[in-house]
Order: C-alpha cells, then structure tokens, then sequence
C-alpha cells in the first residue's frame, strides 16, 4: 500500500528562515558584546545589547514552534496571529532601514554600517515570510514508497535490486534541519559503503519529486498546458516551472555565498590597520577575526547546500527530460524516425539530457557575475576611489575578448555533437548487425568507416578543446590584467597604495459495431512529401469474427497494408475505423531482453490456465523443456540464443495471451518448418482465434483457401478480393500465385516418384555410414549435455575496490609516454611560484600608512581507437551475452567523460595541490605556528576522505552500471515500437523506463549528497585553521608585518576553497576515471582469431572444388551453455548441392555458424578441400564463402554501397547482379538510380527485397561455397522459384548448402542432411529417403504436402 505524508511545502525554508536571524541576532549581540567590552555602557547600548538577545530568544523559540508543530501536519496555513507579527515585522524593518540609511549619510560610522546589514537582513526575511504565510498553502506527498513495483523486463538483476532497494526511502525526505544542514542523513549510507562493497539494493529510494514518477506528471501538465506545437521556448519554461521553488532557494544561497565571500575583502583593510595599532577600540582585532570566521562559515554552508541543490535540480531535470524522450519514441512515426535514427536519438537520451542536469550549475551565473562584479569595484572604489575606474575599463575589455572565443566555441561543439550523432548512428547499426558484418568478412571495412567518423569528431574535438584554452587562458589572466591597470592607474594619478502527432484512425468502443476493420479510400504513404502514395485507393470492411488473407507478391504492400491498420503508416486521405483491441505479430520477430515468461506475459498478469493453452498452441511445451532453466531461461538481447522459429513461436505467444479481439499477422509461418507451421496455423488461427478477427499476410497458398476474405495486393493496391474459389478465376494475379506453388508441387511429386541415381546411392551409402557413427556418439555425449547451466546474459561485470595505481599510471603515461606531465607540473608549479612571488611583492612594495595540446586529444584518441578496434575484433559469444546498451554506454557516456571531463579533472587535481601548498607556505611564513593546527586538520581531512570514497566509489560505478539498462531498454523499445504500439502497451514501458530512470538517479543523487557531506566536513576543519591563524596574528601583532600579515589572511581566505577543489578534484578523479576503467575492459576483451595467418594463408584459388568433411563436431554458444551440436559427421560434396533440414532449434543455423566460425567448436572440425578452417585466418575463410542470411540486412547508404560495401564490382556488374536478382527494374524505377538512399535498417526497402538484395551480394562474389540460411522465407512461392532458377544457373559448379523450411527449396539438392536436436538424424539423397516412407525426410515431405493440398476447413473438420 502506497503511504503518504502530507506535508506543507514551504515549511523547511520557513524553519530554516526563522533559525537563520535566530542566529544572526546572536552574532550581531555577541559582537556588540565585545564592541563593548571594557567601556562604560550608555543606556542605549544596554537597549541595543537586550533588544539583539530578546530578538536571539524569539526567533529560535518560533523555529522551535514551527518544528514541533508542522514536521508531519497535514496544515495548509500559518497561524492568522503568526502571519500578522510577520507583517508588522516587515513594516518595522523598512522603516528601520530607511532611518539608517539617512543617519549613513549624515554619519557613516562603523556602528551604523552594522545597523544596516542587520536591517537588510530584517527585510529580506521579512519579505520571505510575509510571502509564505499570506501565499495560498501547497501540500507537498512524500512518497515512502516506490509508486511503481518492479515487474521484470530487460534487465533482471537491476530490477530486483530495485525492488530490494525500494523498502527505504532516502533519509533526506524525513531529515531534521540538523541533519540537513550538516549532510548528516548521509551517515548511515556512508558508513555501510566503508563496511560493505555497496550494491544498488543499499541506496535507498527518491522521495517526492526527485523521483521522475513524482517530478514528470508535474512536467508533462506544465508542457501540455500550452497548446500547440513543442518549441524551445515552451520546454525551457516547464523545466523551469518544475524547479522554480528550488532556483529561487539556491538563489537566495547564491546570494549569501556572494556576499559572505566578499566579507573578508571588504575587512581586510579594517584588520591590517587593527594589526597597525590603528584599531577604534580594545578588542576591535577579536571582533574582525569573529566576523571573518562567521562570514566564511555562513559562505561555506551556503555553498556547500547551494552546490547540493543545483544538483538535485540537475538530477531532477534530466530524468524528466530523459523521460519526455523515451515516450517521445513510443509515439515517433516510421516516417519521422527516417531523419532521426536510433543511434542519434540515444545520442540525445545520453549526451544531450546529461547536459541539461549540467546546465543547473551555472543556472545563477549570469545574475551572480554582475553582483560579484559591481561588490569588486565598490571595494576597489572604497579603497582606491578614481583608481578603480581603470581596473572596470580593464573587466569590461577583458570579458569583450571573451565574447568572440564562446562564440566560436559553441559553433565547435555544435560541430562535434553532430559528429557525435553520426558516429553513435553507424555504431548502433554495426551492433545491430554485427553477425552479418563478421560472416560476410566486412568487420575491417565498417571498423575504418568508424574510426573515419571519430577522426572527423576528433577534429572538431581539437579545435572545441582549443578555444576552450584560449578562453581559459583569458580567464586566468585577467585578474592580473586588472590588477595591473588598477594599481598602474592609482600610481600614475597619484592614488596612495596604503595597506588595508495527429490521429489517423477512428477508434470505436469494442463491442460498438459489428465490423472490426473498415477502409473506404484509403490512401497511405510512408513519405508525405513523394508525389507517389504507398497504397492507393484501398477499401474493404471486416467484420468481426472473419479470417482475412492477405498474398502477393514482394513489394507489392502487403505489410505495408498491415502498417496501416495499426496507425503507423501515414493517412493520406480516406476513413480507417477499428473497432476492437488490437494484437500484431511482426514479420521479423521482435524479443526483449529478459526471460521466457516476462515476454509471453508482456505486462499481464499470470494466467495459468490461458498461459499452459498458449503454450501448448504454439508448440512451445517441448521446447521448454529442452532449454536449461524452463520459461525462465533468460533471453539474450534480440533473442540470441533463440532459434528463428523459437523467436516467432514466442511472438505468437505474446498476441495470443493478450486475449485481443483483432489480430494482425505478417507472415508468422516462414520462420518455421511446415509441420510446425501446419500446427500453428491450425491451432491457433482456427483454434484459438476461431471466434476473434484476423489478418494474415502469407506467402505460402496452402493457407488461403480457409480465409473468408482474400486480398491480392499488387503495387500497392488491392487487385483481387473474394473467396479462393471467387477470385481464383477472376484475374490473373492470384493465377500467378497458385500457378507458381502448383509447379513446386509438381516437382515435389516427381521427385517422390523418380529413380535413385548412381550418384545418389554413392551419397546414400556414406550418409548412413555417418548417421551410424552418429547415432554411437550419443550416448557419450549425454552427461556433457545434462551438466548444470548458467544463464547467458550476466549482470554486468563492475570492479571493486579502490581505482588502482595502474589505472591512473596507465592513463597519464599513454599520451606520449608520460613525457609532457613533468612539464604540465613545472609549468603550474611555476605559475603559483610567480603569482605568490607577485603578490609578495605588492606587499612589501605598500608602505605602512602613517594615519590609516592538448595531452586529452592525444588519450581520448587512444583509449577510442583502442576500445572501437577491440569490440570489432570480439567474438560473437562477446555480442551475444552483451547488450547493446553497455556498450553503448561505453561508446557514448564512458566516452564523453573522457572527452571532456577527465583531462579537466586531471589538471585541475595538480593545480590546486601546488596552490594549497602555496597557499600553507604563505601562512607559515606570517605565522609558523599554524602548523601546529593544520597538520592535525589535514590527518583528519584525509580520514575523512578515506571513510568517504568507498562508498563514493560504488555509487560511482553503479551509475556506470545503472545507465547500460536505460540505453539498453531504450534502444530495445525504438527497434520494437511498432510492436509495443499494437498491443497498446506504451504507458507499461513508459512505467518501466520510469523505474529504469529512478534507480540510475538512485546513486547520482546519494553520491552529490555523499560529495557534500564530505566537503562539508572539510570546510569546518579548514575554518579551524583558518580560524587559529587569525587568533595568532591578532594576538601577537607586533612581531608581524601587517601588510604580509593582510596578503596571508587574503591568501587563507582561499583555503577552505583550495582544500574543498583539492578534495573534491581527488574524489572526482577518481569517480571519472572508473569510465577509463571501464573502457580498458573492453580494450581488454579477448579477441577472434587472427584475420589472417601469414604461415597458413590458402591459395587465391582456395577453395576450388568446395568438399566440406565435418568430423565429430561438437558446438556450445558458451562454457557455460549446453551443447547445441552433439558429434556431427558427414561430407558434403564439393560442387553439389545439399540441403539441411529439421525440426525448430534442431541445429541447423548454428552449423551454418560453426562453417564460418563465429562459434568455435568445443571438439571436432571442419575441413574443407583438406584444410583446416581452424588453422587459417577468419578473412581468408570468411571472404572465400558466401551466405544469404535468414535476417535479411541492408545498412544505411545506398544500392550500391549495399551491393557492394568493399567496392571492388564496376556499375555493369552491380547492373547484372540486381538483374539477376529481380530487383533491376525496382531500381531502375527510383530517380537515383544506383544512388538511391537505403535508410537505417533497410525499413524504406520490404522484407522480401531486402532478401533478394542479399541474393545480389552473393552473385558478385560468385563464390565456392554458397550458404542459403531460410533465404527464401521472407518471399513469395513464385519469387522462390525464380531465386532457385537463378542459384541453379550461376551456382551449377558450386557447393551450395540450403537450409530451408519450405521443402521444394531442397527438393532438388543432391544429399539431404536430417538434423535433430543437435545430432544427424539422416543423410542421404531426397529420392532415396524418400523411398523410406518411414524416414524423418518422407514425414516432413508428407507433411508439407498435405498441408499444401488439403483445405484445412475439410482436414479439421471445420466449418
């Protein structure tokens, strides 16, 4: 149950408002007290002195009040009588401050000047108050718990921990002010990380807001209350109206940050002449030093929780932002994701968001740099008076020179993100399609295509790093410049230098109307802006209940037609109502990461009953039990470790459990093998789905006579509709198609009937001799297979521990050797020597006053090119178990750190160790005895430093960790969306990227929160110091110098600043440089075979007849997986053709993966014409063979770069080959020709022809050695044919292995291989097995053909 607490929302800065003049009435009492000491008191200074203490006791007993009466109360309001003392409160301090801004005027004494501070103070808190109490009351929620419960998804391990770490709530949510103002609810997680390796499970959940379940109702309301279009503006402004409450708070301790840092230049002058003897009164010196040390802890405090804020803010709107982009791409059209791939979209979620929780930080800076600038100059003016005026000149010429320098910087980095987004781009593909690349031998050429773009991006990197020092540069030169033209000023005019989207489908109430779907004129196109639509002039009506099928031949809309029942192909003009849920099972199966069940499941509750009958529908029970851990198996990421037809099976699954009424198929039945496709199309389109609507496109005929409705698509409009015995007469294009399949049979049944040749009963007589020897390895293989099993994908490895030396030695010494940070140290060392030197100078040159390339490039360049080549050269059991999103992760988080962080870091970690050192150098030369108090202080920051960084460290790399799922998630739903839509299912993974998004806040809130109680800390130690040097110089004035005594006080003003970057520098480093530890695993993965061996390269004529001997070959996708293939030994003959055949996940696609090794086997090998494939590089084998994949894959780019990726084919032979392919007049069509643009994935190309373009490849390379892995199953029966009459005719000399469900596509191969889980079930010739009514062959031969010549209403006994 979800609990509570009502809580009134400007209660905390009440409290903290009430005990801030609480607090500084007593300073102002106690430094009256002390003003003072020793004199006689006048009865007004005994007023003064009651009034300040009265004040002290009243503003803490109303914090005491408001403490004990709001801290868990459901009030809206103040009390009426509270609220009233405000208002005479405020009236009574701006009339105390404008008498005491006359009296200045008239007077100006020191005691005036305090009367004023403490009546700016009274108006402002005045203000504050009167604003929250006559203000309408908010109530703030407290969320104790997480809103969402975990339910599984892609990542298992992060949502269990999740759930784990959502029983506590952050302590920040229920902390006290004490607590608060010190960081002290950070204790409890501190020490835990001290004792303990941290986990996500130990960090406790968000509350409130700073949870994105809290914070991003709150932001869409905002976004969504202005109507219209999203612009900038509009989205600048609902991020600001979501944090306004907290800006206007770090506004307020930016303000007090400002001005208690320009306290000690103010006094400085003020204590240089106490320390000249020139003080008003007796303890004058005590009372400057009180008021330095207050003053810098008020600046510490403020910045510490200003600092703290701007994060919390920063964490706050990146996790809305992500957000608004994760369901920004739920809702994206195909259309519109042409221009914005999923590689550039990530790029935004990842770079572009983080960027945005960075901006918080520098949110007050334009306001503050005007404050600081005008509090600079009326100092220099008090103090120098005309003199000032040059060093204003000098500040405004200065910052001039600036303005060019940030302008060329931005146009730099707008340069370099859109390098970014280009590289990320082709990554995201390469990693999609990284199995094609490694089978093809093409891995080396799209490696260089990366590295091209990352030195692209490099260049825009140098050049964006070099304005950056050049504004740097600027920046650190200009206090000396104005420091110059101030005091050269003051010198020359003779001023004393003394010391001191729209909707296009019309959605009906299920249950409403009898029709399901209707279409009347419909045009569609995927491109709005072509002149040509993508179906024209369709109109049909469905009504509920009815079985609908669509056919035609490639391209020719038939899926398209599916896109458009769904919404997600673009409405020209015409009407389209739905009436009805909607379930929609995609051409190519699309499986998240995660476990069986979860994806079957998808979001619903579990139903046994209906879950035990979709499994045992799609014939999945089997195939559950042979997996190791059941549904519970985990699938690696796009259902790696799936067969084909397991994938499609799942997918089927997943609609049939949503218990929709419309169903859309595309095509389900390719992926799988005819007897299972017979029981599916029974089972589940007439059996389970007998009463519900569905649409079906199929290539196969055999299933159409049992439709109520055919549609014939051609070019994109529906040529035929009716009955299979209405149109079957009534136009040739349904002719074409039952013609076509009618041939297939027809050489099915002649081969059933032919002789068996000599040949053939050669191949007979060795098949069985291999299928004896076979079936006696098994039973030696069966413990092998039945030992215990690990999941495949593992939660992501994660060091622990501290960063080790050898991260840092190997990250310093890359560039160069190390050999420019001896010099980057002498040139800083330098640089403090001078500055001290200079100022040293400016103080004995006053007289006593008688009266009053960067080395970053260099690595990242290193450390991107090393990480890039590492993954390419991985295995593919590295890409299998990986997510894409950790390495993505890696190539855009990881690397951006890198980039632009770490180097800064770095430097920044040597310049303020050398200024500390300078700074404690100076103060020991005014007073040695310092170091009695800052030795201990610095043993004591150290220990502190090693109490926090455990824990700091963790939390650091569980947002490495946390971030891989976010990507990973979002790039699995971009790739799914259209899926993810038809199931209506968006708010589900809407919520799960909301949980997704909160654990990785998780550790980024608790480590900003870890990094400010530790700096706290640090300033309270450093005030000390600072503190005990101001008692000794005020103590023992007349053995110091005043004006080396005023340089040291300027000088330990800095040092709690220099401490605090040094600490946080250090701490940071080594936060950051967990990305170079990560990187360095990847760097360190272990690689492929060699390419090539020079020692065993084969001839250029290898191989020249094409035998392929495979002997006791045993394969397993992992060390920890079982075996797929269980001792297979057989040969196939070079120069003929041989098809392989079996069941769903019996072995077939991993031996194809086997022949071209991106599996290594776990005993046996493969020979072919007597050599070794293990022995020779994985070039040399992979160039000399060809593969028609069963994922058909085109990049982005054009026809030709598809064709021909290496470009070693002229325009003729590219002509010739898509001639032969049946594509040359498809392309022939388009304006650019072999120019024309394939977008991301190959989507603006269908299935089919994407299948047909791989075919092409395949016929310029015109190897040995052909492999077909279903490459028929994404096309037509009569575009099979004309791909079988073209492999027979360019291929007759070459060994060709087929591995097809569609039995006419082996029916004419030379030897037929029978696989069953793993091991040979049959080898022999089709005529021979076929004679063998008994064998496997014959059985799915029978199978296939009565499913093809028997109606399934006659065979089912249907009606």
């Amino acid at each position: 149950m979800l609990k509570i607490k009502r809580r009134f929302m400007w209660y905390k800065q009440t409290l903290v408002c009430c005990l801030g003049v609480s607090v500084f009435n007593l300073i102002l009492c106690l430094l009256s007290y002390f003003y003072l000491h020793g004199n006689v008191w006048s009865d007004g200074e005994a007023v003064t002195l009651l009034d300040l203490g009265l004040r002290t006791l009243s503003w803490g007993a109303l914090a005491v009040y408001l403490h004990t009466r709001f801290f868990n109360s459901g009030e809206k309001m103040f009390p009426l009588l509270l609220r009233v003392w405000w208002g005479f409160y405020l009236a009574i301090s701006c009339y105390c401050f404008a008498v005491d801004v006359f009296l200045h005027k008239k007077h100006g004494s020191l005691e005036i000047e305090w009367y004023l501070v403490s009546d700016v103070v009274s108006v402002f808190a005045g203000l504050f108050l009167c604003y929250v109490g006559f203000s309408r009351g908010d109530i703030q929620d407290v969320l104790e718990e997480p809103l969402l419960n975990g339910d599984s998804s892609s990542i298992n391990n992060l949502e269990t921990s999740d759930s784990r770490g959502g029983d506590a709530v952050t302590p920040f949510g229920n902390a006290g002010l004490f607590s608060i103002l010190t960081f002290s609810w950070m204790n409890s997680l501190i020490a835990s990380g001290n004792k303990k390796t941290l986990d996500l499970e130990d960090v406790p959940q968000l509350h409130g807001v700073d949870s994105v379940v809290g914070a991003f109702p709150a932001f869409k309301n905002k976004l969504e209350s202005d109507c219209g279009r999203v612009t900038r503006f509009k989205l600048a402004k609902a991020l600001f109206l979501l944090v306004w409450k907290e800006i206007l708070w770090t506004a307020l301790l930016a303000l007090i940050h400002t001005l208690g840092s320009y306290v000690g230049p103010y006094l400085i002058d003020f204590f240089v002449q106490c320390l000249d003897g020139r003080g008003e009164f007796k303890n004058r010196g005590y009372i400057l030093a009180f008021s330095f040390v207050a003053a810098k802890l008020a600046e510490c405090l403020a910045q510490r929780h200003l600092l703290f804020r701007l994060q919390q803010i920063g964490t706050r709107l990146r996790a809305v932002t992500t957000t608004m982009i994760y369901n920004k791409s739920l809702t994206i059209s195909c259309h519109s994701k042409q221009g914005h791939s999923s590689g550039e979209i990530i790029n935004i979620m990842t770079i572009d968001a983080n960027r945005i929780g960075r901006f918080s930080w520098y949110i007050h800076d334009p306001w503050l740099v005007i404050l600081q600038v005008c509090l600079a100059l009326l100092i220099l003016y008090r103090n120098l008076g005309l003199g000032s005026v040059a060093g204003f000149v000098a500040t405004v010429i200065v910052m001039s020179l600036n303005y060019p320098f940030g302008r060329l910087e931005e146009r730099f980095q707008d340069k370099l993100m859109e390098s970014k987004d280009k590289r990320m781009k082709t990554t995201t593909e390469i990693l999609r399609n990284m199995r094609i690349l490694k089978l093809q031998g093409w891995e080396m050429k799209f490696l260089s295509k990366i590295l091209d773009l990352r030195e692209i991006e490099t260049r825009w990197l140098k050049k964006y790093l070099y304005t950056s020092v050049v504004i740097t540069v600027v920046a650190w030169v200009t206090p000396t410049i104005v420091a110059v033209a101030t005091f050269g000023t003051c010198m020359l005019i003779g001023v004393p230098l003394d010391s001191g989207k729209p909707n296009a489908i019309e959605k009906l109430p299920a249950g409403s109307s009898d029709t399901a779907i209707e279409i009347v004129d419909g045009n569609f196109s995927w491109d709005l802006s072509s002149p040509g639509a993508t179906l024209k002039d369709i109109n049909f009506k469905v009504f509920n209940g009815m079985k609908v099928a669509v056919c035609g031949t490639v391209g020719s809309g038939k899926s398209s037609l599916l896109s458009s029942i769904l919404g997600e192909l673009p409405k020209i003009s015409g009407t389209l109502k739905l009436c009805g849920t909607k379930a929609y099972v995609a051409q190519s199966p699309w499986i998240q990461s995660g476990n069986i069940e979860e994806n079957i499941l998808f979001g619903e509750g579990m139903n046994r009953e209906r879950y035990d009958k979709v499994l045992e529908a799609c014939s999945l029970k089997k195939d559950l039990e042979t997996l190791p851990f059941g549904d519970q198996t985990v699938i690696g990421e796009r259902g790696i470790n799936l067969s084909g037809g397991q994938k499609q099976r799942i997918q089927i699954a997943r609609a049939l459990y949503q218990d929709a009424q419309i169903y859309l198929f595309d095509d389900p039945f390719s992926a799988v093998d005819a007897h299972t496709g017979s029981h599916l199309f029974k089972e589940v389109l007439l059996g389970v789905l007998s009463s519900k609507t569905v649409i079906y496109v199929t290539h196969q005929v055999e299933f159409l006579s049992v439709a109520d409705l055919i549609l014939v698509m051609k070019d994109g409009r529906i040529a035929q509709a009716g009955k299979y015995d209405d149109i079957l007469h009534s136009g040739s294009d349904f002719m074409i198609l039952v013609g076509a399949h009618k041939a297939a049979l027809s050489a099915l049944d002649s081969r059933q009937a032919g002789p068996v040749s000599e040949n053939e009963e050669k191949h007979s007589t060795d098949g069985i001799a291999h299928n004896e020897e076979n079936k006696d390895s098994r039973i030696g293989k069966a413990d092998e297979v039945a030992q215990p099993q690990a999941q495949l994908v593992q939660e992501e490895e994660r060091e622990k521990g501290s960063v080790g030396f050898p991260i840092y030695w190997k990250y310093i010494t890359t560039a160069y050797g190390g050999a420019l940070v001896p010099f980057i140290l002498l040139a800083q060392l330098l640089f403090q020597i001078l500055q001290i030197g200079s100022t040293y100078w400016m103080a004995w040159a006053t007289p006593a006053s008688k009266d009053a390339k960067p080395v970053g490039t260099k690595l990242q360049l290193y450390y991107s090119t090393n990480c890039i080549s590492a993954f390419f050269r991985a295995p593919m059991s590295f890409f299998d178990a990986t997510p894409s999103g950790r390495i993505l992760n890696r190539a855009s988080t990881d690397q951006s750190a890198l980039e632009m962080e770490i180097p800064n870091i770095v430097g920044e970690l040597a310049i303020q160790a050398i200024t500390l050192l300078g700074i404690i150098a100076v103060m020991s030369q005014v007073a040695w005895q310092v170091f009695i108090v800052s030795i201990p202080v610095i043993a004591a920051c150290i220990w502190y430093q090693q109490y926090y960084i455990p824990s700091a460290r963790e939390l650091s790399r569980l947002i490495g960790v946390c971030n891989a799922p976010v990507i990973q998630n979002f790039a699995e739903t971009i790739s799914g969306a259209t899926t993810i839509r038809s199931f209506d299912k968006e708010s589900r993974f809407q919520e799960l990227n909301m949980r997704l998004t909160d654990a990785y806040s998780r550790p980024r809130f608790h480590n900003s929160g870890a990094m400010q109680w530790l700096c706290f800390r640090m300033d309270m130690l450093s005030s000390i110091t600072f503190a005990f040097c101001l008692l000794l110089l005020v103590s023992f004035p007349e053995r110091i110098n005043p004006a080396i005594a005023g340089l040291a006080v300027t000088y330990a003003l800095g040092l709690h600043m220099a401490q605090f970057v040094l600490i946080y520098c250090f701490c940071h480093c080594e936060n950051k440089l967990i990305s170079v530890e990560r990187i360095l695993q990847y760097i360190s993965i272990p690689a492929e075979p060699p390419l090539v061996i020079e020692a065993n390269r084969p001839d250029h004529s290898w191989p020249s007849h094409g035998e392929v001997d495979i002997i006791n070959l045993q394969v397993r996708y992992a060390p920890h997986m079982p075996l797929v293939l269980r001792g297979l030994a057989c040969t196939f003959p070079g120069g003929k053709k041989t098809g392989i055949v079996g069941r769903t996940g019996s072995g077939k696609s991993t031996l194809i993966q086997a022949l071209f090794r991106t599996v290594e086997p776990a005993a046996g090998r493969i020979m072919i014409d007597n050599i070794d494939i293990s022995l020779i590089g994985l070039h040399d084998l992979r160039s000399r063979l060809s593969i028609i994949p069963q994922d058909p894959t085109m990049f982005e780019g054009t026809v030709r770069s598809n064709l021909d990726p290496l470009e070693e084919y002229t325009d003729e032979q590219i002509w010739e080959a898509l001639d032969k392919c049946q594509l040359g007049d498809e392309v022939r069509k388009k304006e650019m020709k072999l120019d024309s643009s394939v977008i991301e994935n190959g989507e603006n190309w269908s299935m089919g022809q994407r299948q047909l373009a791989c075919l092409g490849r395949v016929l310029l390379k015109k190897s040995k050695v052909l492999v077909l892995d279903e490459a028929t199953a994404s096309v037509d029966t009569a575009t099979d044919n004309l791909i079988q009459q073209t492999l027979r005719q360019h291929f007759s000399d070459s060994t060709v292995i087929t591995i097809a469900h569609r039995i006419t596509s082996v029916l004419d191969s030379d030897m037929v291989l029978v696989l069953s889980h793993g091991l040979i079930e049959e080898c022999d010739s089709p005529a021979r097995l076929l004679e063998n009514k008994s064998s496997s062959f014959s059985l799915l031969v029978a199978e296939y053909t009565v499913r093809s010549n028997t109606s399934f209403e006659i065979s089912t006994g249907l009606n």
